[in-house]
């Protein structure tokens, strides 16, 4: 069974479309890549797919579970049990030090585990900076906070939002090693959105978001 199914997606802003038609399913153990013209909604796709964001046709299935009818809050529980998102701008919580903001998930589906988020740290190369705070990294680290955060959990569904734009080749690579082990260990499926032309050659598909859908 597919860990996502996109059936004819559609979403304007007005009058003017973002996309529409969108077609795409997601296996477990795949990793899928799409890229596009800035401005052509491949964040907002993400945010749609992860059911933080309405869409105005078509439908989005987890299982035999259709996202749309689900309220608010029946999102957010099956965001949080399933779902791993790596946005663009961290999102990461300023009150909160390195080890917290990665153990968040963790705690959110009451399943404290210390020695997992030591494990994430260390994986993403942050072994030794738990106790610090977001606002003593730099954006290169603040990035790899936000990736731990959404492998700890070992989700279904990992949504990579442009996970290496602000880390240098070695470390994006060392990213994008992690992000596809999990992949294939856990038979998580990844879809990422990306500029990168790298990370983009990394996936088993690579798909190119228009205005009028997904083409191959």
């Amino acid at each position: 069974m597919s860990v996502l199914r996109i059936e004819g997606l559609g979403k304007h802003y007005g009058a003017t479309p973002v996309f529409t038609g969108v077609n795409l399913a997601l296996e477990p153990g795949e990793f899928v890549a799409i890229i596009g013209d800035s401005g052509v909604g491949k964040s907002t796709l993400l945010n749609c797919l992860a059911g933080l964001d309405d869409w105005d046709t078509g439908q989005i299935w987890h299982g035999d579970t259709a996202l749309g009818p689900l309220s608010a809050e029946a999102r957010a529980r099956w965001r949080r049990a399933h779902v791993g998102f790596v946005f663009q701008a961290f999102h990461v919580l300023p009150h909160l030090d390195v080890a917290q903001n990665v153990a968040l998930p963790l705690m959110l589906l009451q399943r404290p585990a210390p020695e997992r988020v030591a494990q994430m740290l260390a994986a993403v190369g942050l072994d030794g900076l738990g106790t610090r705070l977001p606002q003593q990294l730099s954006g290169g680290q603040l990035q790899r906070v936000a990736i731990a955060r959404a492998l700890v959990h070992q989700p279904a569904l990992l949504l990579a939002d442009e996970p290496t734009g602000n880390l240098d080749p070695g470390t994006a690579a060392r990213v994008m090693d992690l992000l596809q082990a999990q992949t294939r260990e856990q038979g998580s499926a990844l879809l990422l959105v990306t500029h990168s032309e790298t990370a983009a050659a990394r996936a088993d598909r690579v798909l190119r978001l228009t205005t009028t859908g997904m083409q191959s």
